[in-house]
């Protein structure tokens, strides 16, 4: 069976010629799927044509709220430019089923730990029978490594760098991936928690595929 090829990346901030570049590594590679993992903006400024370099190029495209974005700008993009907000939702290609939630825990559009879980949770429903999973947040997991390695960075272990619900989340629906992005300074970091493999697709993106 044929594999689905992803690029994923996060934290594009409002940088329109990284989304360009990221729009040609999408077509380069042929990627069957673009997801983005939130912080599309920067302070929940819309960008012009943020999106339009992977509707140029006939992408598909999945995205999240993250910190700097509020739901309502999401939203606007994804009708605005045809693509898919899945936060609280959940799509499938083929076999494998795709869902997510932004995750994030601070700022003005911070959501709650037990949300953030409820909403995977919901998400997730819509998929749970299919052979492969891949769950998408902009915040990574508590306990991860790149939670540490963000700690180290900025000399702190007070700030709130990851999420609990993600981390709950992780532990009880078990998806195979874990995309994210948020902690800039781990861009590029993979680990295994609990059988999943989570990733860290930071600005420069990630080709997977499943």
């Amino acid at each position: 069976m044929k594999k689905l090829k992803i690029l994923a990346a996060g934290d594009i901030h409002g940088d329109s010629g990284l989304a360009k570049s990221l729009a040609e590594k999408a077509e380069r590679e042929n990627v069957d799927l673009v997801i983005l993992s939130g912080d599309l903006t920067f302070s929940d400024r819309t960008p012009k044509g943020i999106l339009a370099p992977f509707v140029r190029k006939n992408k598909k495209v999945l995205l999240i709220p993250g910190n700097h974005d509020s739901l309502a700008t999401v939203d606007f993009l994804a009708e605005f430019y045809g693509v898919k907000n899945i936060h609280g939702y959940s799509v499938k290609y083929e076999d494998v089923g795709i869902f997510g939630c932004s995750g994030v825990n601070i700022g003005i559009n911070s959501l709650e730990e037990e949300e953030i879980f409820s909403l995977l949770k919901k998400s997730h429903n819509g998929i749970k029978y299919l052979r492969k999973k891949i769950m998408v947040t902009h915040t990574p997991p508590t306990g991860s490594k790149m939670e540490k390695f963000s700690q180290a960075f900025l000399k702190t272990n007070s700030l709130t760098l990851a999420s609990k619900g993600v981390r709950k989340a992780l532990k009880e629906l078990k998806p195979d991936i874990l995309i994210c992005s948020h902690l800039h300074e781990a861009e590029g970091i993979e680990e295994k928690i609990d059988n999943t493999l989570v990733i860290n697709v930071g600005r420069k993106g990630k080709i997977i595929e499943i």
